[in-house]
C-alpha cells in the first residue's frame, strides 16, 4: 500500500514508477517511435465487430491525459447504432459538400489532392464505432451553476492524442474527421449547452485490402530545435 500525506489539507499519495538503464531507455524510446510511426489515418474500414470492452479501455486510456486543474473537460460519445450513424453521415456529408464546393480555398483544395479526399464519407456508417469527442467549455454543479474549466482546448487535444495512440495499440485504425461546422453533432446526440464537438473518430479494423497515400513525415531537424 502506497504511503500518503496531507499537504495544506489535501491528500497526496506517494508516486513510484519503474525505471530503466540508459540503454533500455534509448531502446524503449526507439521501439515506441518505430511502432507509432506505423500509425496511419485510414478511410477504408471493415464492418468487423469490436468488443465493447476494447472501446471502454481505449476511452479510459484517453482519460488518463493531463488536464488543466485536473478538470478533465471532455465527454466521449460512442455511437454504434446504425440509425444514428446514418444520420451523422448524412449531416456530415451535407456540411462537407458545402465545404468542398464553396467554403474551401483553391489552395486548400490543392493541398488535399495528394490525399484524394472528397465530401463522401461512407466510413461513418461502415466503421463499427464512432467516437465523438466533446470539450466541456465549463461544468455545472448540482444547482446548475457554472464552474470554470481551464486550458480546455489543450486538455482535450492531449486526450485526443492519447485516444489515437490507444486505438493504434489495440490493433485498430482510426480517422480524425472534423466536418465544419460540427454543431449538428450536438443536436443529433442531444448534448448539453456546455459541450462542443471537437473530433469525430471512426474506429475499426481496416478493410482486407486498404491503401493509404504515400506520405513523408517531417524529419527531426524539421520539427525540433534544441538549446544546449
Amino acid at each position: 500500500m502506497s504511503k500518503t500525506k496531507t499537504i495544506d489539507g489535501y491528500p497526496f499519495e506517494e508516486y513510484t514508477k519503474e525505471t530503466y538503464s540508459e540503454a533500455e531507455v534509448i531502446e524503449r524510446s526507439r521501439q515506441f517511435y518505430q511502432w507509432m510511426d506505423k500509425r496511419r489515418t485510414v478511410r477504408d474500414f471493415s464492418d468487423k465487430p469490436i468488443p465493447r470492452e476494447v472501446i471502454d479501455n481505449i476511452i479510459l486510456t484517453a482519460s488518463t491525459a493531463p488536464s488543466g486543474a485536473h478538470k478533465q473537460p471532455w465527454t466521449f460519445c460512442v455511437v454504434s447504432n446504425p440509425d444514428i450513424k446514418k444520420e451523422i453521415r448524412e449531416a456530415a456529408e451535407k456540411e462537407e459538400h458545402e465545404s468542398y464546393n464553396s467554403r474551401m480555398s483553391p489552395e486548400w483544395l490543392e493541398d488535399l489532392k495528394p490525399l484524394q479526399t472528397d465530401w463522401h464519407k461512407p466510413f461513418l456508417e461502415t466503421a463499427p464505432y464512432l467516437i465523438i469527442v466533446f470539450k466541456k467549455a465549463y461544468d455545472l454543479d448540482n444547482e446548475g451553476n457554472k464552474k470554470n474549466n481551464y486550458y480546455v482546448n489543450e486538455s482535450v487535444g492531449l486526450a485526443g492524442g492519447f485516444l489515437l495512440a490507444a486505438i493504434h495499440h489495440a490493433g485498430l485504425v482510426a480517422l480524425t474527421h472534423t466536418p465544419s461546422p460540427m454543431n449538428f453533432l450536438t443536436k443529433l446526440l442531444n448534448r448539453p449547452a456546455n459541450e462542443r464537438p471537437v473530433l469525430l473518430i471512426p474506429v475499426g479494423y481496416p478493410m482486407e485490402e486498404t491503401y493509404v497515400p504515400q506520405l513523408r513525415r517531417k524529419s527531426l531537424d524539421e520539427v525540433a530545435v534544441y538549446y544546449s
